[in-house]
């Protein structure tokens, strides 16, 4: 059995889920992008205030304890959104996956220049 390519399978899993709660970000409208891609936006940012409270951030109350199997939850709850904003922009698996690529090797460049200035043009090509 051929091995299956897990992050075209994670997209192929959102979409299914997205589609099955009535979001079908391959038809949306030019309004309606911007409207989820805010609604997606949102949701990750309240998955990463959730994610935050998994680890004892106050540093004033002894109470605290880190949850290291709620911070899983809620990293694979944030790629499920992350997953679906990538789909209402348009892009697939293979998008994402050559876009990253090409961005990390704009971060390793800038770590090799020292980062010492902002260059707006370096990610133009992502």
């Amino acid at each position: 059995m051929a091995e299956t390519d897990q992050l075209r399978e994670l997209f192929r899993l959102q979409r299914t889920l997205n589609e099955r709660i009535g979001v079908r970000t391959g038809d949306l409208t030019d309004d309606e992008k911007v409207r989820w891609i805010l609604n997606y936006c949102r949701a990750m940012s309240q998955e990463i205030a959730e994610l935050t409270d998994s680890v004892p951030w106050k540093w004033w109350a002894k109470y605290q304890q880190f949850d290291a199997q709620n911070a899983r939850v809620e990293v694979v709850d944030l790629f499920h959104f992350l997953i679906s904003l990538a789909q209402v922009l348009g892009m697939s698996a293979d998008d994402v996956f050559q876009a990253y690529l090409k961005k990390n090797q704009v971060n390793f460049q800038r770590q090799d220049r020292g980062y010492a200035e902002k260059d707006a043009a370096d990610s133009r090509h992502i």
